[in-house]
């Protein structure tokens, strides 16, 4: 099967149902930020299941606000952040994944950031932001620039390294044998 093969959905085919609209709606943001655009990868071109923007890190936050405020995107559930480590310069990517919960479209905003760079927060945009955030920084280690509260969510403060990195190592057990002591600011 080749991966350009249209599957179908239980909502049906979405390059069908929502193609002039993403054409539509890429075309808007390519007219606003320009340059700050680095790639634009559309279902059918390219194998992705929903049009995937790739932005510099600068604008990240801007062209978000964008398309959740602009009436023709309307993007305003922020579904996911995640990363990606690509084992190359610049060594990650930050993904957004969007809804428009008006018309259940998706869009995903990737931005690229090298190693101990820091990519500006989301959580102006969106305050959910903040735990999804804080969870990409825990297993990667991207810090998030203006975060209100930048600290590891999932791992206990005494781990070192991040577990999703591809250079991780797979034995990279550590083993603490006590818990971590409560923090004093956190019980006020």
């Amino acid at each position: 099967m080749n991966i350009f093969t249209e599957i179908p959905t239980n909502g049906g085919n979405w390059k069908t149902k929502y193609g002039d609209v993403w054409k539509k709606q890429v075309e808007l943001v390519k007219a606003k930020f320009g340059a700050a655009i680095e790639e634009v990868r559309m279902p059918g071109e390219y194998p992705t299941d929903v049009p995937t923007i790739i932005v510099k890190k600068a604008q990240i936050a801007e062209l978000l606000s964008f398309l959740k405020t602009d009436g023709e995107c309307a993007y305003n559930f922020l579904a996911d952040i995640t990363a990606t480590d690509e084992q190359a310069e610049p060594r990650f990517e930050v993904v957004y994944n969007l809804c428009a919960l008006s018309s259940s479209a998706r869009i995903r905003v990737k931005c690229r950031v090298a190693e101990g760079e820091e990519v500006p927060t989301a959580t102006t945009v969106w305050k959910g932001a903040d735990w999804a955030e804080r969870e990409v920084y825990d297993m990667y280690g991207i810090r998030f620039h203006a975060h209100p509260n930048m600290r590891r969510i999932l791992m206990d403060y005494r781990w070192e390294g991040y577990p999703l990195r591809k250079d991780y190592p797979l034995d990279g057990y550590q083993l603490f044998p006590d818990s971590e002591p409560p923090d004093p600011e956190r019980l006020k």
